[in-house]
């Protein structure tokens, strides 16, 4: 369980305080930055998608009130991961 000081993670953190996230937000910039001159559309598009999704997950599941729906986020951001 990932609860601290009663909440999830820590009383008055935010998602951008994660180091998984600004990690995962760094990654997504970059990855945009290295496919900007691509001419390949649909696999530029799927590539930035998913680096895009990593973050977004993790914000999102950071967000929510159970356990369970956290994980599951985690598990897309995770998924999302793999397609990079």
């Amino acid at each position: 369980m990932l609860k601290a000081q009663g909440t999830w993670m820590g009383a008055g953190m935010r998602f951008e305080d994660l180091l998984v996230w600004k990690r995962s937000a760094r990654l997504c910039s970059e990855v945009y930055r290295s496919f900007s001159q691509s001419r390949d559309f649909g696999f530029k598009d799927q590539i930035t998608r998913s680096a895009l999704s990593i973050a977004s997950n993790i914000a999102e599941g950071y967000e929510r009130d159970s356990d369970r729906d956290r994980l599951k986020f985690l598990s897309y951001a995770k998924g999302s991961c793999a397609e990079l």
